[in-house]
């Protein structure tokens, strides 16, 4: 498929939420091998003064249209509350428990491959949504087709491509990254403020134990003051360039071999028990 077939296939979008037709789903399923969709995976939770408590969505949303612009993928819906129960000391956010996340990611999945879509990619834009590691790992044991994006190693390479000058572990929450992403984004929801909110806390050893408010007063660890739309839009370009890895990998034909195999081997067993 080509560059300009791939882009009038993208997903158009109607805020966050995708706008596609059935037909579009098929016509855009049939030039693939593999169909891939890919699902939003961001929280409800208190983003600081400037930042609103749908950052973690927005942001997951804003990679994953990056995405579905320069890849044949099914956009789907965000999931917009998650495990945010670090920060449920400040007023306006949400949680659900992990087990239900773990649930729905793997309902989604199943819904999906029962429509003929086998690959699924979670898009997590909040790093205490744990479980979906999980979700990932028991579901590619299981000889499924899933994946999780970004990795460290792809935000590492879109901070040196962006000139994002904060570490991963210092830009923990409301920090570069995230402001310099609405910024270019969403520009109309970052209020005034982040210019002078910086604040760091790197050693967060006990942050499980006792949630973000031991940390920050603010609920921002980070350095906003440094965030920039041209920042933005290059980390989301890179993150599109990085995601072509995993594009590969979910559509390649010998990704289900491990599973053929193991069924394989899994029948010739039961043969071998009953035989006896």
């Amino acid at each position: 498929m080509s560059g300009s077939e791939i882009r009038s296939a993208a997903s158009a979008t109607y805020g966050q939420v995708p706008t596609d037709t059935t037909e579009d789903v098929r016509t855009r399923g049939s030039g693939v091998p593999t169909q891939v969709a890919v699902l939003p995976v961001g929280s409800f939770e208190q983003h600081g003064a400037y930042l609103p408590l749908a950052t973690d969505t927005l942001v997951a949303c804003a990679i994953a249209r990056e995405i579905a612009e320069a890849f044949p993928v099914h956009l789907l819906p965000p999931v917009t509350i998650a495990c945010s129960h670090e920060h449920a000391a400040w007023p306006g956010t949400v949680s659900i428990s992990s087990v239900t996340l773990h649930a729905v990611v793997r309902d989604i999945a199943a819904s999906l491959r029962r429509s003929g879509v086998e690959a699924l990619v979670l898009v997590n834009g909040h790093g205490g949504n744990y479980v979906l590691g999980n979700v990932v790992q028991e579901s590619s044991a299981a000889g499924e087709r899933m994946a999780l994006f970004p990795a460290p190693e792809d935000w590492e390479t879109a901070l040196e491509r962006a000139g994002v000058s904060t570490s991963l572990l210092t830009d923990m929450h409301a920090g570069e990254i995230e402001t310099s992403i609405l910024l270019h984004a969403h520009p109309e929801v970052v209020r005034p403020g982040y210019e002078s909110a910086d604040f760091v806390a790197d050693d967060r050893r006990h942050l499980l134990t006792l949630g973000m408010s031991a940390y920050t007063d603010s609920g921002v660890i980070g350095r906003p003051s440094l965030g920039s739309a041209e920042k933005g839009k290059e980390l989301l370009a890179s993150l599109a360039d990085s995601f072509g890895a995993y594009f590969s990998l979910l559509t390649s034909a010998d990704s289900g071999t491990e599973k053929e195999d193991t069924e394989a081997d899994g029948a010739a067993a039961g043969d071998s028990v009953r035989s006896s």
